[in-house]
């Protein structure tokens, strides 16, 4: 069964292009590691919230964007292999995020229903 990472992370509103490349090249070293695809999101419409929020969760500064992406997989075990060789891949070891990495959140999730 599929298996989807999430993540989401505050990216400089200035930098959108830098990260949308960084994306596309990340997406490609996912990809020759098993990954089936990716999906990037530039927040457009993210409300701050009262108790909790995307904003809060990335401690969202003035000058930064909600990033919301997901990675899918063809299911857990290739996930699992695939993520530990991506993060020991020389391309992404040696790849400056366009992010403060220490506020991205992410996770592992299982495909529970597609539309």
């Amino acid at each position: 069964m599929a298996y989807m990472d999430g993540f989401m992370a505050a990216v400089k509103t200035a930098q959108k292009d830098e990260y949308k490349a960084f994306a596309e090249f990340a997406a490609g070293v996912f990809k020759d590691h098993g990954a089936l695809g990716l999906i990037e999101c530039w927040g457009d419409d993210v409300p701050d919230g009262k108790l909790t929020s995307f904003p809060m969760a990335v401690r969202l500064e003035e000058d930064e964007t909600v990033v919301l992406s997901w990675i899918r997989w063809p299911d857990k075990e290739t996930r699992n292999a695939g993520h530990d060789a991506v993060f020991n891949d020389a391309r992404m070891v040696n790849a400056e995020m366009p992010f403060d990495g220490s506020r991205m959140i992410f996770g592992g999730f299982e495909l529970l229903m597609e539309a």
